[in-house]
């Protein structure tokens, strides 16, 4: 048995570098101002409690985590990881 290789690539979205100029521009033109700018990058969201994914932890030698045989959605739902950071809020910090 073997896992698929990501090694195909879909055709980009023609507007998607218009999108980062956009950002930028708003960024620049609120540090100019003195607010301040957040990120906040999201990534797929995951189902929450004790089930399996693809992620690996250390974890002591023949003691792995203990996850549910299926992954149905419990009671607590999903969640959306998230990296935030922040800005100075000056241009030159």
């Amino acid at each position: 048995m073997q896992a698929n290789r990501k090694v195909l690539e879909g055709s980009s979205h023609p507007d998607r570098n218009a999108q980062f100029e956009h950002i930028n521009a708003a960024s620049i033109a609120h540090l100019a101002a003195a607010e301040p700018v957040i990120s906040v990058d999201t990534k797929k969201t995951e189902l929450v409690g004790p089930f399996k994914n693809g992620s690996k932890e250390l974890r002591p030698t023949g003691n792995p985590e203990p996850v549910l045989v299926n992954d149905f959605i419990s009671e607590l739902g999903r969640v959306t990881p998230t990296a935030c950071t922040t800005s100075p809020t000056t241009p030159d910090g």
